[in-house]
């Protein structure tokens, strides 16, 4: 820095003893600078797009736009605040802001560039990597923590705060907030294990011990939101995930889904006839899976209804709520047109007789006093 400002008093000579011009002078020239760089670190990236380079470089160029501009601006503050010759006590303080400043938007950058790269690594890499599209959200957390983590470490530096005492403070504290925050610790940890074992990802249908259902729609440190089919975001602990069966539809070794429709017909019905009729419209179906292959299977003798189950599948279980509708749509048209009998339950009433006096009528109400 020194350096540098003896060669910026010695190119500034023709400006004599005007302090505050000559940092006025610094300041133009920083801007101009900062809009230079961010120019061409646009032509480069209009560049990078137009001959179809890798997306990572197009990423990587545009989140390095911000950064730079901000330190060749931050660079020339500090220059001209060198220049101008504040007060000691003020100048040490502007200078810890403009450096506050800086570490901000370095760090933002190094946080997002961490997530561009992990994203990338984990989009090319195949099941046997350890960053994969489920583990992605641990990575970026544990990315995120050692980004933050340095940030305040600097920080501090940068204003001279003393670490040690308050890393004796926070030992103290820590074992306190421990058994104040137990709950939430659980959930941390509970967090982790669930980003690194992967029981289900983001865009995977799931099923709770409380019959919850919906589509996973983030997994934090603290908690998973599922979305229901209602469209209603429901925010569930990680430990109460953690200590509980969950059912995840999307997992084994396809998305698919399997739809089970139950339907009864009358006995007496053909039932080759009724095969035939439910084997054809899953066929018809434009949701159901060729692959696996549908089937009919006759389930049970009913109390007064042979009971059929038509099974097949479909590509994600987003779609079995529109897929079971269809389904049961046509085989009640279907069965109509076949004359195909769906039993329900029906109720005889017998009147065994009328009161007495009564002559196939009900009783006259008595007479009324009066």
């Amino acid at each position: 820095m020194q350096k540098l400002l003896g060669t910026m008093n010695a190119s500034l000579e023709f400006l004599g003893d005007h302090v505050y011009l000559k940092a006025l002078f610094v300041l133009l020239i920083a801007f101009t600078l900062a809009r230079l760089i961010s120019f061409l670190l646009s032509r480069l990236l209009g560049g990078l797009v137009k001959h179809g380079f890798h997306h990572l470089h197009e990423s990587i160029t545009r989140l390095l736009r911000a950064p730079l501009y901000w330190t060749v601006i931050a660079v020339g503050f500090l220059l001209a605040l060198e220049l101008a010759g504040p007060p000691a006590q003020l100048l040490v303080a502007l200078r810890a802001i403009i450096l506050s400043l800086l570490l901000i938007a370095w760090s933002t950058f190094a946080v997002r560039l961490t997530r561009v790269i992990m994203q990338n690594m984990s989009s090319r890499h195949g099941a046997g990597h350890v960053i994969r599209q489920h583990t992605l959200p641990l990575f970026n957390n544990i990315a995120l923590v050692t980004v933050i983590s340095i940030a305040v470490y600097l920080l501090f530096h940068i204003w001279s705060i003393d670490m040690t005492a308050w890393l004796a403070s926070a030992g103290i504290v820590g074992i306190a907030v421990g058994f104040a925050a137990k709950d939430t610790l659980a959930n941390l940890f509970a967090g982790a294990f669930i980003l690194a074992d992967a029981p289900y990802k983001i865009g995977d249908y799931i099923v709770l011990e409380n019959t919850q259902r919906g589509k996973v729609t983030n997994i934090g440190l603290r908690s998973t939101r599922i979305l229901t089919r209602d469209d209603v975001e429901v925010t569930v602990p990680n430990s109460v995930i953690g200590n509980s069966s969950v059912i995840n539809e999307s997992g084994g070794p396809h998305v698919k889904y399997r739809v089970r429709v139950p339907i009864g017909v009358a006995y007496g019905s053909d039932i080759d006839l009724v095969r035939k009729v439910l084997m054809d419209i899953a066929e018809a179906n434009d949701q159901v899976c060729r692959e696996p292959e549908h089937r009919v299977r006759f389930r049970n003798f009913g109390p007064s209804a042979l009971e059929f189950e038509l099974l097949c599948w479909i590509e994600d279980p987003e779609l079995r709520g529109r897929a079971v509708d269809a389904l049961n749509c046509a085989i009640y048209q279907k069965f109509i047109d076949n004359h195909i009998e769906i039993p329900y339950a029906k109720r005889d009433v017998y009147i065994k007789g009328w009161p007495e006096g009564a002559n196939g009528r009900p009783a006259d109400p008595p007479d009324q006093p009066g």
